[in-house]
């Protein structure tokens, strides 16, 4: 596959079972390992698209289901597709809605054929098989489509995991042929599922592998399980995933996950941590976590991280925005957002160049001094 074609997918470097490399997609390459901004709506909350740009965010996510529901992929495709309706010019990913379906236990109902759901909106009645979450994603323009999954919670027992992955699979099968290899530029994702036994992370990867995608997903993490769980499984699977194709772990996202992630050799990372805890007043920075609505702020005069490049530390005293969150003014929204995000970036920025100079252990080791071993 040519360097310009969509799909094309390099490795220039490694560090252990961490790699460097490089992904082509129609919006443009990516550099990895790389940090995603969550985009739900079409918006990655509080940030404008300029913003993102001037930060380095490199691709977005968007949400199939939300797109779906509001303001519905049809309208989107009639204005040119998300990335000319968003005015966002770099690549796209769209996750399946999967997570979101199976997570609205109460108001849908799964089946060989697809998952039957309520809107959240207004309670009308929906239907997602595989098909149509291709569909759904084919309108939306993403460069890289998420296959239709079921997301098993932790603590799920074996034999229902186990039923599950093969149901997943065969999903993942009619996904592929709903869009078969060289139908257009969009890429399409599989997701390896099994949840926390790792015969059954094995058997679906095995199955995936079969089926010619051109990346592979990490799915079922982060779902209420003890770190040290995650980390297990993590380490297990994540080197078994096809060495020449990209790897995407799933919603997991605190600083030292990401480290953790990059270092077992995951590629591409999301979470919403980062926009969520801006929103809340908790701020990332290369002394460790600040909580922003603190006194201790109200005058202090001193950038939120002097070590940070971004037009928030560059600009705006911690004093400021403390007072800005104090007095809920939307502007600490954006301001908060836009330095959390470009912590994120950052620090996958710092991988890549450590992944290149053999110093991976290093910088995990810095992070690791400030930010402790999380717990859930």
């Amino acid at each position: 596959m040519t360097e310009n074609k969509p799909g094309h997918f390099k490795i220039h470097a490694t560090d252990g079972n961490a790699r460097r490399g490089t992904l082509t997609t129609a919006h443009g390459t990516i550099e990895t390992p790389v940090y995603m901004p969550v985009g739900t709506q079409g918006s990655v909350k509080a940030v404008s698209p300029r913003d993102l740009r001037d930060i380095g965010s490199q691709i977005i996510l968007g949400n199939t289901y939300h797109l779906y529901l509001r303001p519905g992929d049809e309208l989107i495709a009639r204005r040119g597709g998300l990335h000319k309706f968003s005015t966002w010019d770099r690549p796209i990913l769209t996750d399946s809605g999967g997570f979101q379906v199976f997570s609205l236990e109460s108001i849908r109902k799964i089946s060989e054929q697809g998952v039957e759901f309520r809107s959240y909106i207004d309670g009308s009645k929906h239907f997602f098989s595989p098909e149509k979450v291709i569909s759904i994603q084919k309108n939306i323009g993403s460069d890289i489509m998420m296959v239709l999954d079921e997301c098993v919670g932790y603590g799920n027992d074996r034999e229902y995991t186990d039923r599950s992955l093969e149901m997943t699979t065969r999903w993942a099968r009619r996904c592929r042929e709903a869009y078969p290899v060289g139908s257009g530029d969009q890429l399409m994702f599989g997701i390896v599922q099994g949840g926390f036994h790792k015969d059954l992370r094995e058997k679906s990867l095995e199955q995936l592998a079969e089926i010619p995608f051109e990346g592979y997903a990490i799915g079922g993490l982060s779902v209420g399980e003890p770190i040290p769980d995650m980390y297990d499984i993590l380490r297990h699977i994540a080197p078994k995933l096809p060495q020449d194709k990209p790897r995407y772990l799933m919603g997991v996202g605190t600083p030292l996950d990401i480290l953790e992630g990059i270092a077992d050799g995951v590629d591409m990372f999301d979470c919403v941590l980062p926009t969520r805890n801006a929103r809340n007043g908790t701020l990332f920075t290369s002394m460790g976590k600040v909580n922003i609505k603190r006194a201790e702020y109200r005058e202090d005069d001193s950038p939120l991280d002097p070590n940070c490049d971004c037009y928030t530390c560059r600009t705006f005293s911690k004093a400021y925005l403390r007072h800005l969150y104090t007095a809920k003014e939307l502007l600490s929204y954006q301001l908060n957002s836009i330095h959390n995000l470009r912590f994120f970036l950052k620090l996958t920025e710092q991988a890549r160049a450590a992944i290149e100079t053999g110093t991976l252990a290093d910088l995990i080791k810095r992070y690791q001094s400030v930010y402790p071993v999380p717990t859930r």
